[in-house]
């Protein structure tokens, strides 16, 4: 089954912010890295994979040979349908949000 794929305003703001400091040193790294969490997260819309997150009702999908988590969330529409929202896009090596 494949879901539609939305973005939450705080993690494009997550995933922005991570591409510029990236960018800031290596552009071409930055669009790379750009483009694999672009894909990981298209990927999650054709099979959710993932552990249960640290927020109740999310997942969280590690990207491998990369240090982000996807923090996620399966909505159901009425009509069966579901939707991956991408809630925030973490570095593995900082904290994490509070209430996440």
């Amino acid at each position: 089954m494949k879901r539609g794929l939305i973005w939450s305003s705080v993690a494009r703001r997550d995933l922005l912010g991570n591409i510029r400091y990236i960018a800031d040193d290596n552009e071409s790294a930055a669009t790379r890295v750009a483009d694999r969490i672009d894909k990981a997260a298209l990927a999650l819309a054709g099979r959710p994979t993932g552990r249960p997150g640290r927020a109740a009702g999310t997942y969280e999908k590690s990207l491998p040979g990369l240090p982000y988590i996807l923090a996620y969330r399966i909505v159901a529409s009425a009509d069966g349908s579901e939707t991956i929202g991408i809630l925030r896009v973490i570095h593995a090596a900082r904290n994490w949000p509070p209430g996440q």
